[in-house]
């Protein structure tokens, strides 16, 4: 692999800054300087950076059902509970949340070293689904499953859900709402924008993974097969992402119920 991206998967930065750092002659290869940003490291190859020996770091999957009440970040200057706290570190070494949910907002959370990964599934362009249980202060109205069929306008623009239903035949006030948008608290707005509270919000589905098997508060080192899954959404494009990690949107209807 290039020297740019090398050291990017080593941990040391991103691929742009690793890109000024060989051109400023920070880089050292079996103790010689490489400025070329298109020298590519063999396996035989020592790479420093300002004299420190760099190797490529395994990376790590691990799926996180969030618990209500923690931050999704490494650490909060508020003093608030985060969710490395819930991660064995010790362990797995550093990793990171991929994204966020909010301190009021539980489920499934991918905490990983990738940082390639880590960076398509949150960007917004790349538009992974995400899937939700939703829990109202009241009953939904039909005439709002009319208006979210059409699409809403919020302040940062139009925005419409792929799939909104009842969870319980029973119970007007759940929802399982489905959504590739990636803006901010996109899910709370958007009722918020229609005059509902949201009483509780559980992220269940995260690019074709789901927290079935995992208590509230547990995690998991993902498997072989999520792994590969999540590989395959790293080689694709945005709109290319949306069929790979989901074949089964295209056999499906987008109707909303």
């Amino acid at each position: 692999m290039f020297l740019p991206k090398y050291l990017a998967h080593c941990g040391v930065c991103s691929r742009r800054k690793a890109v000024d750092i060989v051109k400023n002659g920070d880089v050292k290869v079996n103790e010689k300087t490489v400025r070329d940003v298109t020298y590519v490291v063999k396996p035989t190859d020592q790479v420093k950076y300002k004299n420190r020996v760099v190797r490529l770091e395994e990376f790590k999957y691990i799926l996180l059902n969030k618990p209500k009440g923690y931050v999704t970040t490494l650490s909060d200057e508020r003093g608030r509970k985060t969710v490395i706290e819930l991660i064995d570190t010790k362990i797995l070494g550093r990793i990171y949340p991929v994204g966020r949910l909010d301190i009021n907002t539980t489920g499934l959370l991918l905490l990983t070293n990738d940082g390639q990964l880590a960076q398509k599934l949150s960007h917004p362009k790349y538009e992974v689904l995400k899937k939700y249980n939703v829990v109202l202060d009241r009953l939904f109205l039909k005439k709002d499953f009319e208006r979210l069929k059409k699409g809403i306008k919020l302040r940062d623009g139009f925005v419409k859900l792929d799939s909104v239903s009842y969870a319980k035949k029973d119970s007007q006030k759940n929802l399982v709402v489905q959504i590739h948008s990636g803006k901010n608290r996109i899910v709370r707005r958007i009722f918020e924008h229609l005059g509902y509270r949201i009483k509780k919000l559980d992220r269940v589905g995260f690019a074709g993974l789901t927290k079935k098997g995992l208590s509230i508060g547990q995690w998991k080192i993902l498997g072989k097969k999520d792994v590969e899954r999540l590989n395959l959404l790293r080689r694709s494009s945005g709109q290319a992402s949306r069929r790979t990690v989901h074949p089964e949107q295209s056999r499906r209807t987008q109707r909303l119920c």
